[in-house]
C-alpha cells in the first residue's frame, strides 16, 4: 500500500501565504517525479508545479514567480510554498506521485486525497 498524505491547507486572505506537505508512505522502493495540482470548482484538474528526483521544476504559468516546488528524498514528502496568494488559486490542491514498489515495478501514478485552499477577503 502506497499513501500519500497532504497537509498545510486553509483560509488565507489575498496576499498571504500558505505551505502545503504532501508526505509519501508505505511499500516505496524509489519515487521519480512528485508534483502538485488543483481543481477549482467547474474546472478540469490542472498541474500547478511538477518536481523530478533531479530537481527539475515546471510550473503552470499563471504561478510562476509565486509558488515554489521542493522535495526532501530522504522524507519522500513534497512541499508548494505558496505566496501572493490571489482568490483565483482557490481550489482543492492534490499531490501526486510516481511510486516504484519493486525494482522490477514500472513507476505508478498515486494521489493524495486533496486540501482544500480558499483565497478571500
Amino acid at each position: 500500500q502506497v499513501q500519500l498524505v497532504e497537509s498545510g491547507g486553509g483560509l488565507v486572505q489575498p496576499g498571504g501565504s500558505l505551505r502545503l506537505s504532501c508526505a509519501a508512505s508505505g511499500s516505496i522502493f524509489s519515487i521519480n517525479a512528485m508534483g502538485w495540482y488543483r481543481q477549482a470548482p467547474g474546472k478540469e484538474r490542472e498541474l500547478v508545479a511538477h518536481i523530478i528526483s533531479g530537481g527539475t521544476t515546471i510550473y503552470e504559468d499563471s504561478v510562476k514567480g509565486r509558488f515554489t516546488i521542493s522535495r526532501d528524498n530522504a522524507k519522500n514528502t513534497v512541499y508548494l510554498q505558496m505566496n501572493s496568494l490571489k482568490p483565483e488559486d482557490t481550489a482543492v490542491y492534490y499531490c501526486n506521485a510516481e511510486v516504484k514498489k519493486m525494482p522490477s515495478d514500472w513507476y505508478n501514478d498515486y494521489w493524495g486525497q486533496g486540501t482544500q485552499v480558499t483565497v478571500s477577503s
